[in-house]
């Protein structure tokens, strides 16, 4: 039995919308008028934009929890993040589908694009709207899979975009296979340019030295088996990760202190001694 139910559809798919409207216009104002983008629904085009789109696969037809619906393609302004309406504009077709499920009624699957952990609807604002304020878990989708650089979960917002972009441009300058990549996590986005022009300057180093020519995936590669992993393991004898810190952190920021009072960029027994000594 759905949400509210009193046997008359029609009446019932009204009062769905009033219930959709008010907890839309109630979250706003909890939110407060000018704050945050935490219930600003996604937009695919600037979402996959700063990811960085690298191919996509039809995945078929599957139930899809309706909490992972975020955002959309085209219809940025008539649903909030969580398909509440935000005007009246929408309520005629609305409350239709509301009654046509209520009735029971076979409605079609929602079209979605999946990125990451998170789904934009192509098509099927309207269902996946009314589905939510009926209390459904999921909804049955036709779904495609885009693929991208950097992922993307539910806690992702619009504010993030841009951070996100720096992850993405690190992951093409960088371009590490999925495994390795996820080692390499940085908690402040705005680091992976320094990163990304570290390993690049590793890379030109082993080029000088062995006089060989490397692709960029070769590079990449090398330096993350060749320096981080060992490195990482050195310091992580040495007691100087932080708690909170990922590994990617320690190395960004260990390497700067290295840099800055000896001027060079090996690692050593001796160089972790001193960094542990400046640590403490």
């Amino acid at each position: 039995m759905a949400r509210g139910d009193t046997g008359f559809p029609g009446s019932d798919a009204q009062d769905d919308f009033l219930r959709a409207r008010r907890r839309q216009t109630v979250r706003r104002l909890t939110r407060g008028l000018g704050g945050g983008d935490v219930d600003v629904i996604l937009p695919f085009g600037e979402v996959v934009a700063e990811l960085g789109r690298t191919g996509e696969r039809d995945i078929g037809l599957q139930a899809v929890p309706l909490d992972t619906i975020v955002g959309t393609v085209d219809r940025g302004k008539e649903f909030d993040r969580g398909f509440r309406p935000t005007s009246s504009q929408v309520r005629g077709r609305w409350e239709r589908m509301a009654n046509a499920m209520r009735r029971g009624e076979s409605v079609p699957p929602v079209d979605l694009y999946r990125v990451g952990d998170v789904h934009f609807v192509r098509d099927g604002h309207h269902r996946v709207s009314v589905a939510r304020a009926l209390g459904r878990a999921d909804i049955d989708a036709h779904v495609v899979e885009v693929l991208t650089r950097v992922g993307a979960d539910r806690s992702l917002k619009l504010a993030d975009l841009p951070l996100k972009g720096h992850e993405r441009l690190f992951r093409e300058r960088v371009p590490l296979d999925p495994p390795r990549a996820v080692r390499v996590r940085l908690t402040d986005p705005w680091k992976y340019g320094q990163l990304a022009e570290g390993v690049e300057g590793w890379g030109f180093r082993v080029i000088q030295d062995r006089q060989e020519l490397f692709s960029r995936e070769e590079i990449a590669r090398a330096w993350f088996e060749e320096e981080f992993v060992p490195v990482v393991e050195m310091l992580r004898d040495a007691g100087l990760i932080r708690r909170n810190e990922t590994d990617a952190d320690a190395y960004e920021r260990l390497g700067g202190v290295r840099y800055r009072l000896w001027r060079t960029m090996d690692w050593n027994e001796d160089i972790v001694d001193r960094l542990t000594r400046e640590d403490t």
